[in-house]
């Protein structure tokens, strides 16, 4: 049986870092972790091929070689997803869809031979029998959230490393909090599961063996969400990071209650994290309280963000603007609160009422919801009906974008940051980040339009970050990510 697997390229969104990853010389930002786990758990006598469409493009040789077509992916990639079906049936290639996309495009089982909705550890069994008798059912579900003790280490055999910026590796499913717009505890359930410390270590080690050296990306969608177990595993990960000459930097996503926990941050930092993504969402409390993001209410929101950078962390950050409770000034308030908390990279979206959310439903019991939407929350094209006129509201988004990414507001940001980032976590440095560095002072410094003020902060940076100079560097790449994005964005139509 020759399975491939494909996985959907990422559309131009602040996650794809597009246009950063060919100065790294990488490119994509991190390997597709489900399907790789997938494969380790397809029958040992079958023939596996994964092509992550980032990567390279899906031949017709492929779908020649290929038996079965195994797909994943999220909302975002669904009309990629679309694409691909619709090349393996022109084929007569039989199709398997699985990942968070199937609870949110319900058109699918129209595409596919067979839908699998939930977490498949527990079913692939069923399945793969089935597809090779060729008689498997139209969908299948998983009966319950399945522990993550029996999950296999990924197949890392599938891919190239070298493609990639970072590794990927997965701690927890689930997330203690009950945030009206996100779709993660609905799939994953609000009881975050855990893997176990051997099978971390394991997961680092395989890693380690393929050669891996750099950051590696815990893609929990709250590492924190059992801050228990967190502890327990984080001395583990130290103690294997020291032994072995510190090859990794962590990065990962967490809730903003990290910054509570002066221990945890301590653990953080000696397991060497350089880098956390948190939900800040928005300055204004009435909002935060009707997204039912109640923990970011029980504390300040600045002095959170500063107490994590004095930790050694960079913190990235995801803010909304679109919520029923968003007064007037919404937007100069964002703009504010961004630039005074020293976060360079400020993800700043348009609410979506995602499928398979409460947000979704409520917006669908009010009459306001105009589409299942796409998953991406820089789209102009708004799925429901906001309270503020969607002209406001995609005017002042475009304005919040346009001066945060403006290249003097912006390298102001990260100075203001590296004034504070004293003692930072480090990752080892190679051979490819002193090309990269050399390709950026081309692209930045020759070739593009904001070189003089590039070149400002690269001589700022030589004399009062010299400590430093790397990590400013690199966010002044990902500065000509996200003004890239600005500019399409400000220059689509609505």
């Amino acid at each position: 049986m020759n399975a491939l697997l494909i996985y959907p390229q990422f559309p131009d969104t602040y996650w794809s870092f597009k246009h950063a990853l060919p100065i790294e010389g990488k490119k994509c930002a991190y390997p597709p972790l489900g399907l790789l786990t997938i494969a380790s758990l397809l029958p040992p006598h079958w023939n596996k091929r994964l092509v992550d469409t980032n990567v390279r493009p899906l031949t017709d040789r492929d779908l020649q070689w290929a038996d079965v077509a195994l797909l994943s992916g999220m909302i975002v990639h669904k009309e990629e997803i679309l694409e691909i079906l619709r090349r393996c049936r022109a084929r007569g290639l039989r199709t398997v869809v699985g990942g968070p996309v199937t609870t949110s495009v319900e058109e699918l089982p129209r595409h596919a031979d067979t839908v699998v909705y939930g977490e498949a550890e527990e079913l692939i069994d069923e399945l793969s029998a089935a597809l090779e008798r060729g008689d498997a059912k139209p969908s299948y579900k998983a009966a319950h959230l399945p522990g993550l003790d029996i999950v296999p280490l990924p197949d890392l055999s599938l891919i190239n490393t070298r493609h990639y910026s970072a590794m990927a590796v997965q701690f927890s499913r689930g997330c203690p909090f009950n945030c009206e717009f996100c779709d993660i505890i609905e799939i994953y359930g609000r009881v975050p599961r855990t893997k176990t410390p051997a099978q971390m270590l394991a997961e680092l080690d395989l890693l380690r063996e393929h050669r891996w050296r750099g950051p590696v990306f815990i893609v929990d969608d709250n590492f924190i969400g059992n801050k228990r177990k967190v502890k327990e595993l984080l001395p583990f990960v130290a103690d294997w990071n020291r032994r072995n000459g510190k090859p990794f930097s962590f990065y990962t996503e967490a809730s903003v209650n990290l910054a509570d926990d002066s221990q945890l941050l301590q653990l953080m930092k000696e397991a060497n994290f350089s880098r956390v993504f948190v939900g800040i969402e928005t300055p204004v409390e009435e909002s935060l309280r009707e997204a039912h993001k109640m923990q970011n209410t029980r504390k300040n929101l600045m002095e959170s963000v500063h107490r994590m950078q004095d930790y050694g962390l960079e913190v990235m950050a995801g803010f909304i603007v679109g919520f029923d409770h968003d007064p007037d000034d919404i937007f100069e308030r964002q703009i504010q609160f961004i630039q005074e908390s020293a976060i360079p990279m400020a993800m700043v979206g348009l609410l979506l009422a995602l499928p398979n959310t409460q947000l979704f439903r409520r917006l669908k019991k009010e009459g306001r919801i105009l589409d299942e939407g796409h998953g991406d929350n820089m789209e102009l094209r708004l799925n429901f009906i906001p309270r503020m006129s969607a002209q406001r509201l995609v005017q002042g988004y475009r304005e919040i974008l346009s001066r945060i990414y403006n290249p003097d507001a912006y390298y102001e940001r990260v100075s203001r940051f590296l004034d504070r980032y004293k003692d930072p976590n480090r990752r080892p440095r190679t051979f490819s980040d002193y090309v990269a560095l050399l390709r950026s002072f081309v692209k930045l410094g020759v070739l593009d339009e904001s070189r003089t003020s590039y070149w400002k902060f690269v001589a700022k940076s030589a004399f009062h970050y010299r400590k430093t100079f790397d990590i400013a560097m690199t966010l002044a790449v990902m500065g000509y990510h996200f003004r890239i994005l600005t500019r399409a964005v400000c220059e689509a139509e609505f």
